[in-house]
């Protein structure tokens, strides 16, 4: 019997030169890429191994916020898709991402994040960056979402680098 393991990420570089779309959506790739990267290679029960005590934060974790926060701010705000519900979270539990991890499918978390990628990006592309949405504060802009999204990422990606190392010793983006 074979272990499943995360599937190998093709990340293509950062871009260097583009307009603002290109750039923002590149960037936002880059780091797509970069979380399935701290992933791949590992096995369920690796994903789902917690940073540090007293933290639950995992691998695992962070893909399914993740996915997430992908389907909020892209389909749910940005194109305002009312059958865009949360997979993970209730009202009675606002961090199942998180907090559910033992029970959780790692293969089919995966797979849902790169299909939400997918969706997200379709939602949005005939959105303008000027395009805006209602926000707690005010309207925010697509521009706004991409790049707190890219914002979003960095940190997160900051929290993979350190469990993975933790996990095997992996390091590097």
């Amino acid at each position: 019997m074979t272990t499943w393991t995360a599937p190998e990420a093709h990340r293509e570089p950062e871009p260097m030169t583009g307009d603002e779309r290109a750039m923002l959506q590149g960037w936002l790739d880059w780091h797509r890429q970069t979380l399935l990267r701290k992933c791949a290679g590992l096995t369920a029960e690796q994903l789902k191994l917690a940073s540090a005590e007293p933290s639950n934060l995992t691998l695992l974790g962070l893909v399914r916020h993740m996915t997430g926060v992908e389907r909020w701010w892209f389909r749910t705000n940005a194109a305002q898709e009312a059958d865009a519900d949360d997979l993970y979270c209730t009202e009675d539990n606002q961090d199942g991402d998180f907090d559910d991890v033992a029970t959780a499918n790692a293969e089919a978390d995966l797979a849902a994040f790169r299909a939400e990628i997918v969706v997200c990006d379709k939602a949005v592309a005939g959105l303008s960056l000027e395009h805006e949405f209602p926000g707690r504060r005010g309207p925010i802009s697509l521009r706004w979402a991409y790049q707190h999204m890219i914002e979003e990422y960095a940190r997160h990606n900051g929290h993979a680098d350190l469990i993975r190392e933790r996990i095997d010793g992996v390091t590097g983006d």
